[in-house]
């Protein structure tokens, strides 16, 4: 009811609602999964919940398991084909007991699979893939209440048992919502993207009744904006986004939705509004950037680039990725400290970990000026002039804006050799510092194009082009 009003009452800039349903029975065709892929997912499901099932009673454990996320609630996109499987325990057992026999009930399902890895969040689970499907198998406590949970996994039960009755008739807003925001490259709660999880999207649509309505509310956004569907918040959020859970009242759905990935949202939406197109909903790949470009480049933009590479830590993305982030926010701190000024930097991972740092320069004056005390502080004074009177300086002691000032040697004036030699003395993370002290290399420049994978060249150009 909410999108027939909506279709009412909207002006949508140049375009009308005709263009709008044009382009939604496009993007929808290409989106929206078919019977087919439909009954496979349900008969995989339903065959991995019955093995899981059986198994317990085998083992006389008190476990069901259950389905949930998207492919549980009909929200899944056409060609994704993840499943989420829960081993529910009684909220009573150890956790011990939960991890091992969680574990144990896990690979058993998995003999079966095509391939798996076990994989450790806040605790351990198996990543399978069956018949082209990756299944997650992991165990959780079925808690009475979403109060009462004892590891993170534990509410997504709870947020099925929200939506189901909630979504049904509004899948396709969803749909069309979260091809949106990959068009974007929004879409994604993992502390890789600091995106919009599918359960925020679906919170969304439900609050605000489909997939326009949503964007014609996000155009009146501002950072603090908060939602509160069941009117219960308990407890106040400062995050750029707030959207209380609906099953816990304590919690922030959107808590890892960065503030520039926000208001990439309300911009793209606006836009869209403005001139709709369906553009918007595709994911855009990078070229290749090959040696030439990147010489090119950097020719250009004037600017210098170094990169750190080494073997990426065994571990889940919600893990690397903030270590990797902390060691680049401890680097950049690092090259800036030493007048290395940073114009941008990012990181990127799959087999290897690469930071890459862009700056105004990679090399330096030898010569550095430094500042001391004010001459009427005697006893500062006195110790800045014997510290530097018989040092190696390039000036005498002087006096200007009436502070000490002499001219010094750097201690390093390229910032390849400051990388090398403090690198150990960052805040690198556990994981990412064991690897490092595996070994590393920094490149500078051209040297650079020696990483030939092509998804790091892709990841270049998108650097560059933003």
């Amino acid at each position: 009811m909410r999108l027939l009003n909506s279709r009412k009452r909207l002006q949508v800039g140049d375009g009308t609602m005709d263009d709008i349903d044009k382009i939604r029975t496009s993007v929808l065709s290409r989106i929206r999964p078919g019977d087919a892929e439909k009954q496979k997912l349900h008969e995989l499901a339903h065959s991995m919940i019955e093995r899981i099932d059986d198994l317990g009673k085998i083992e006389g454990l008190d476990i069901r398991a259950r389905l949930v996320g998207s492919s549980a609630r009909g929200t899944w996109l056409a060609g994704e084909r993840d499943l989420d499987i829960f081993i529910m325990f009684q909220p009573d057992v150890t956790r011990e007991f939960l991890e091992e026999k969680g574990l144990f009930v896990a690979r058993k399902i998995a003999e079966k699979a095509e391939s798996c890895e076990e994989r450790y969040a806040e605790h351990p689970y198996i990543s399978a893939v069956f018949d082209g499907f990756e299944v997650d198998i992991v165990p959780a406590f079925g808690v009475h209440s979403a109060a009462d949970i004892r590891s993170a996994v534990d509410r997504t039960p709870f947020h099925n048992n929200y939506v189901l009755p909630r979504i049904r008739g509004f899948e396709d807003e969803v749909l069309l919502m979260k091809q949106f925001m990959k068009g974007a490259g929004i879409y994604g709660s993992e502390l890789k993207t600091h995106g919009f999880s599918g359960y925020l999207v679906e919170l969304l649509v439900i609050h605000c009744g489909s997939f326009m309505d949503v964007l014609e509310a996000a155009c009146g956004w501002k950072p603090g904006m908060t939602i509160d569907i069941e009117k219960h918040a308990s407890m106040e959020h400062k995050d750029p986004l707030v959207v209380v859970d609906p099953t816990d009242p304590d919690r922030n759905v959107a808590a890892s939705l960065s503030l520039d990935n926000l208001c990439i949202f309300i911009d793209r939406a606006c836009e869209f509004l403005e001139n709709p197109d369906a553009s918007y909903f595709n994911v855009k790949v990078p070229d290749v950037l090959d040696d030439d470009g990147f010489r090119k480049m950097m020719k250009a933009r004037g600017t210098s680039l170094i990169a750190i590479e080494f073997r990426a830590p065994d571990v889940v993305e919600d893990v690397l990725f903030p270590q990797l982030h902390k060691m680049e926010e401890s680097v950049k701190e690092m090259l800036e400290r030493y007048d290395f000024r940073v114009y941008n930097s990012a990181v990127r991972a799959d087999a290897n970990a690469v930071l890459i740092f862009e700056l105004e320069a990679s090399g330096l004056p030898d010569l550095k000026k430094h500042a001391g005390p004010q001459v009427w502080s005697r006893q500062h004074a006195l110790a800045f002039k014997s510290k530097y009177s018989d040092s190696i300086a390039f000036s005498n002691i002087h006096i200007r804006d009436g502070k000490y000032m002499v001219e010094i040697p750097r201690k390093y004036s390229n910032a390849k050799k400051l990388a090398v030699m403090e690198l150990s003395k960052c805040s690198l993370g556990k994981h990412v510092g064991l690897s490092i002290k595996e070994g590393y290399r920094i490149l500078e420049g051209d040297e650079i194009l020696k990483i030939r994978d092509e998804e790091f060249r892709r990841f270049l150009r998108r650097f560059f082009e933003k």
